[in-house]
């Protein structure tokens, strides 16, 4: 059962969660780099006690009943034996928000088809644009909430969501608006970043320069005055973004007071991560073909490496080097990229295989990859991220009694309650009542 929290059942203003089997985050208020993201906190037979929709305390249970009684008037309490408390799941990478389906191209990639043999038979990222365009506004709500619906059953409290298919003034502001809407009306968070530097409009005159100065002095602007996106992402790739062209970009969007993304060496080593770091990105994102020298200065840096494991599976290519980067030091996230075309996917299960089984990751390493870390690759892990006094209650709870569940279940969803700032909203037991 879903519930938002400006309409949950309850109407007490605390909560105590009890007799956990385990509790189990990151502690911090920062990105983890390297072998710090592994460690974390394990508390057996745990309890959380909240108010509103902050955290006041977490610890053992014997403790917390001593203080917290469940009985005690206006408390909320819920029994947890037999299952685990994470925090809830970031999702910091999606372009969630998009009209049509492109299933076809996904055979034909199966199949041996090119992407540029792809797009001159009407496929590719234009085909989500055509589409994107004629859809309205009601219908990318309608549509993107129930997405929102399916990421909050898998654990996911906090989720980016880009524009980029539109590639034009009226269509991205349309996406910024939905995504603000559905920020508004659902329980899961979404961050809005505006990535009309998706790709080069079709036909576009004067190519990328151009249209670079095209998204600065007309798009960018009313998206500033209306408040509709707090970061601004680039492609940086070969055929679409240069490196010169995207820090031109990513400056003028952060003089303009915009956070920045990028995505950065997916299909050849272009220098995208050297420069995400270079100029303060808050992720550098794919990094599929990231240089050493990339993984050097991300690992100096404070942006996160976020790494997209469904994209690598959907398209059969090798996954971004995790173990890699993470021995160097850098501060690796985990996300979906769910989209249209690459990577029709959002499983929260699925990234936890791949990143253990086939990245060589810790299950230590993708629970924080997944929770402090990608609040990280969205500038807040002050706030949400890990269970401590003080943060928002954003909390998963799993089905069963071991945290290493996650991936013995392979790939299978196994979250059973998630609480989005203080309130009940996805209860698995209750689903269609």
């Amino acid at each position: 059962m879903f519930r938002n929290p400006s309409n949950t059942v309850s109407e007490s203003q605390s909560l105590l969660l009890y007799h956990a089997a385990q509790l189990v985050t990151p502690i911090g208020n920062a990105l983890k780099h390297g072998k710090e993201m592994g460690k974390l906190e394990i508390i057996p037979d745990a309890a959380i006690y909240i108010e509103g929709d902050t955290i006041i305390e977490a610890g053992p249970t014997d403790i917390l009943l001593k203080k917290y009684h469940p009985e005690k008037t206006g408390m909320e309490s819920i029994d947890l034996t037999g299952k685990v408390i994470i925090p809830g799941f970031v999702d910091s990478h999606t372009h969630f928000v998009f009209g049509g389906y492109r299933p076809e191209e996904f055979i034909m990639r199966l199949s041996g088809a090119q992407y540029l043999d792809i797009m001159k038979m009407g496929g590719g990222i234009q085909s989500t644009v055509d589409a994107t365009k004629n859809t309205p506004a009601e219908t990318l709500f309608s549509d993107g909430f129930k997405r929102l619906n399916d990421m909050l059953s898998m654990g996911v409290t906090t989720v980016e969501g880009k524009s980029g298919y539109g590639l034009d003034r009226d269509c991205e502001l349309k996406q910024l608006e939905v995504l603000n809407h559905l920020n508004r009306e659902h329980p899961v968070d979404v961050e809005v970043t505006y990535m009309g530097a998706h790709a080069i409009p079709r036909g576009y005159p004067g190519g990328s320069d151009a249209y670079i100065d095209f998204m600065v002095k007309e798009v960018l602007p009313l998206i500033r005055e209306k408040k509709l996106a707090r970061f601004a992402d680039i492609f940086c790739e070969e055929g679409v973004f240069t490196p010169e062209e995207s820090e031109r970009y990513l400056g003028t969007c952060k003089d303009m007071g915009f956070d920045t993304k990028i995505h950065a060496d997916e299909i050849i080593p272009l220098g995208g991560g050297e420069l995400a770091a270079k100029t303060g990105c808050a992720s550098a994102d794919h990094l599929l073909a990231v240089s050493d020298r990339g993984i050097q200065m991300l690992a100096g840096s404070d942006t996160a490496a976020t790494l997209l494991p469904c994209t690598a599976f959907c398209l059969n290519k090798p996954y971004a080097p995790a173990r890699k980067l993470i021995d160097a030091g850098c501060a690796v996230a985990l996300a979906s990229d769910f989209n249209p075309g690459s990577c029709f996917t959002n499983s929260i299960p699925l990234i936890f295989s791949l990143g253990v089984i086939h990245m060589g990751m810790t299950i230590e390493e993708a629970i924080c990859s997944l929770t402090l870390n990608g609040a990280g690759a969205l500038k807040r892990a002050d706030t949400i991220g890990s269970i401590e006094p003080g943060k928002k209650a954003d909390i998963t709870v799993l089905a069963y009694p071991d945290y290493r569940f996650l991936v013995y279940h392979s790939a299978k969803n196994i979250v059973t309650l998630v609480i989005k700032n203080g309130k009940v909203c996805y209860d698995e037991a209750k689903r269609g009542v």
